[in-house]
């Protein structure tokens, strides 16, 4: 099994998306811009697992500084991480990623950032406390 990690940012009060996109998307500010080199210099070098919106996401530029993998709901969570054993592998997306891959994960490293507006989708402490079924 691979060392399963998880890095993600949230807002004030959990914010995690609105309308499909991070409710922060474009913000200049320096916080927002340090949290996306932050994730970056943390997945460089290791395998990152998510849904094909968040892999889109990732500019061209890192593809050849990490390994990607395109994951769909159809996809065998314990199948997908058995291909990466002995690697550190990143669990990116949102709620339905997280949903299936919570109980693999075992360090979570979450960024709150300083946006208190509207969103449609929420961090899930749950899946903080996730247990693997063994």
């Amino acid at each position: 099994m691979p060392d399963v990690r998880c890095i993600c940012a949230i807002g004030q009060t959990g914010q995690l998306g609105l309308n499909g996109e991070l409710p922060w998307e474009g913000n200049p500010g320096k916080d927002y811009r340090e949290d996306v080199e932050r994730f970056f210099e943390l997945t460089k070098g290791h395998v990152l697992i998510a849904g094909p919106k968040t892999i889109g996401a990732v500019p061209d530029a890192m593809h050849a500084q990490m390994t990607l993998r395109i994951i769909q709901s159809k996809d065998n969570p314990e199948n997908v991480l058995s291909q990466y054993a002995g690697r550190v592998v990143f669990i990116g997306g949102g709620p339905e990623v997280w949903d299936v891959y919570a109980k693999y994960i075992r360090h979570w490293d979450i960024t709150r950032l300083p946006y208190d507006g509207d969103a449609d989708r929420w961090f899930n402490p749950e899946w903080l406390v996730a247990a693997k079924d063994s």
